[in-house]
């Protein structure tokens, strides 16, 4: 492991390093995910063995940053869902994140099942580790900010924000199957606690926590709505709320807090359209109208701090990533592995979740193509290594994960850029 000295110094001397470039940065091809991975691969094992971040050792720190990580990349989704909410627009999303979430698992379960020979319990586990896409690293292909309407952009981070969450009954299944947790007889408790409550539940006390926030917001600012609040702490402090609640009453958290930054937001916003009235009221005079200020929404004054506190947390843990491989820690079966997710899970499984939604075929390609894994799947790892994976399985699973999101990175993050310029490119007027 890293010394501490050192470890502030790559860290601080990288900052510094894409502050300083960062327009040069943005001119490449490449996201910046890729400039992590690189540093992290010539200083880690692979290359130069100046670190080496022990996975198997380090499971219960690595668990609690990816899950802060991937806590703050959630709310920070939800609170850019732009409005007004309706079925027409969220169905596909919602089918991404369930239907295509399912069948994900079961292909990438089956494939680990005849080819990696491994048991049919962590088969599921590495199904449901792999089959989320990453609200982390995703942003580059992610909404911008709550006023993007970009319906692509929409429906990538969305179903990242519910697929989070939507991962974790699959992860329970997968525990049970290896004896580390109670399904009930013929799977009933499974089914009825930790797919229905956990879900429902999680949903509810997201919704209820954002939208009490708003409100209370509101009244605390009173009339004016011009009293100086932290809107930094009180996101964070509506993140902590709710999941804090969420798995104290076994609810699945990560769903609770994308709801959550959902709910504060769309709250913030009828609260603001109730308040000024109609568009054109003959009661206002004109000169009032046109000095009016819009109300400050505590959604979108803490979204800044959160998106920095992601990005400081992708340059962490895709240097830890770096620093988890070794040479050997590459192997056919793996890459095959990743290939076959990349190129035959996540499109098939896309294909049968935006069945009727009238979407283009190119819009089904690339959301097909860019199911980013990362920071999630790394989480998911740590957190079941924690609950009792037995170590033989851990290291497999460990060497399959690494490789995947390591594929992941390179691949989708040198395309992201050439396809995305493409899907936007408008004809030319004559």
């Amino acid at each position: 492991m890293i010394s501490t000295p050192v470890w502030f110094l790559l860290v601080g001397g990288l900052l510094l390093f894409m502050a300083l470039t960062t327009s040069r940065l943005k001119a490449l091809p490449i996201t910046s995910a890729i400039i992590y991975l690189a540093v992290g691969l010539i200083l880690g094992p692979t290359v130069l063995k100046v670190f080496h971040f022990n996975p198997l050792k380090e499971s219960a720190l690595l668990e609690v940053l990816t899950e802060v990580a991937v806590l703050i990349s959630l709310f920070a989704a939800g609170v850019k869902m732009p409005a007004p909410i309706s079925w027409q627009r969220w169905r596909t999303p919602v089918l991404l994140a369930t239907v295509s979430m399912a069948v994900t698992v079961a292909m990438v379960a089956g494939f680990a099942y005849y080819f990696l020979a491994l048991p049919l319990g962590a088969c599921v586990i590495l199904g449901a580790i792999l089959a989320p896409t990453d609200p982390v690293l995703a942003t580059d292909v992610q909404i911008r900010h709550p006023g993007d309407q970009d319906q692509l952009r929409f429906t990538l981070t969305c179903e990242a924000g519910m697929n989070d969450g939507s991962a974790f009954p699959f992860i329970m299944l997968g525990m049970g199957l290896l004896g580390l947790h109670d399904l009930g007889e013929s799977g009933w408790r499974w089914l009825a606690l930790d797919v229905v409550w956990a879900t429902v539940a999680g949903i509810a006390v997201g919704i209820a926590g954002g939208n009490l926030l708003a409100r209370l917001v509101w009244k605390v600012r009173g009339a004016s709505q011009q009293r100086e609040l932290l809107d930094d702490f009180l996101g964070l402090g509506l993140i902590g709320t709710v999941y804090g609640i969420s798995v104290l009453i076994d609810a699945w958290g990560f769903l609770t807090v994308f709801f959550a930054g959902v709910a504060l937001h769309q709250t913030e916003l009828k609260l603001a359209a109730l308040a000024a009235g109609p568009l054109e009221d003959p009661a206002k005079p004109a000169a009032e109208a046109e000095t009016a200020v819009a109300p400050p929404l505590v959604s979108e004054g803490s979204l800044v701090f959160k998106e920095h506190l992601e990005r400081l947390s992708e340059v962490v843990l895709i240097l830890f990533v770096g620093g988890m491989l070794f040479i050997d820690s590459w192997s056919w079966p793996a890459v095959f592995l990743a290939l076959f997710l990349f190129a035959v899970a996540r499109p098939l499984s896309v294909l049968l979740g935006m069945t009727g939604s009238g979407a283009s075929w190119r819009m089904r390609g690339l959301t097909g193509w860019f199911g980013v894994r990362g920071i999630g799947s790394l989480y998911y790892l740590m957190y079941v290594i924690q609950h009792g994976l037995p170590e033989h399985l851990a290291l497999q699973l460990i060497q399959v994960t690494l490789v995947v999101i390591t594929l992941s990175v390179l691949m989708h993050g040198a395309s992201v850029k050439p396809l995305m310029s493409i899907f936007w490119r408008r004809p030319r007027t004559k």
